[in-house]
C-alpha cells in the first residue's frame, strides 16, 4: 500500500521560512512534486523533482523554494525561504510511479498559512 505522509506545515510570519517533507512508502517513483491550492483557486504545480534530479518550479516562487529528493529515504523535501501571504494554501506532496503503466498518488495536504 502507497503512502505519502507529509510534515512541516505550520504558520509563520512574512519573510519566514518553512521546510515541507513528504516520506513515501510501497513503491518507487520517477518524479515527486509538490502542488499547492488556495482558497477559491485551482492546484497548482510548484515544484517537482525527477529520480535524475531535474527540477521544474513555478515562475512565482523560482528563486526562494527548493525541491530536493532523498532517494535512499524515498522522500521528498520543499525549502520555502522568504515566505509570502500569497504562499499562503495547502501544499500536496504528488508521486508518480515509473511506467506504463504510470500511477500517481496525492498525499493528505499540509496547511501553511503565511501572515503577520
Amino acid at each position: 500500500q502507497v503512502q505519502l505522509v507529509e510534515s512541516g506545515g505550520g504558520l509563520v510570519q512574512p519573510g519566514g521560512s518553512l521546510r515541507l517533507s513528504c516520506a513515501a512508502s510501497g513503491s518507487i517513483f520517477s518524479s515527486m512534486a509538490w502542488y499547492r491550492q488556495a482558497p477559491g483557486k485551482q492546484r497548482e504545480l510548484v515544484a517537482d523533482m525527477t529520480s535524475g534530479g531535474s527540477t521544474n518550479y513555478v515562475d512565482s516562487v523560482k528563486g526562494r523554494f527548493t525541491i530536493s529528493r532523498d532517494n535512499a529515504k524515498n522522500t521528498v523535501y520543499l525549502q520555502m525561504n522568504m515566505l509570502k501571504p500569497e504562499d499562503t494554501a495547502v501544499y500536496y506532496c504528488f508521486a508518480k510511479t515509473y511506467g506504463p503503466p504510470w500511477i500517481v498518488y496525492w498525499g493528505q495536504g499540509t496547511q501553511v498559512t503565511v501572515s503577520s
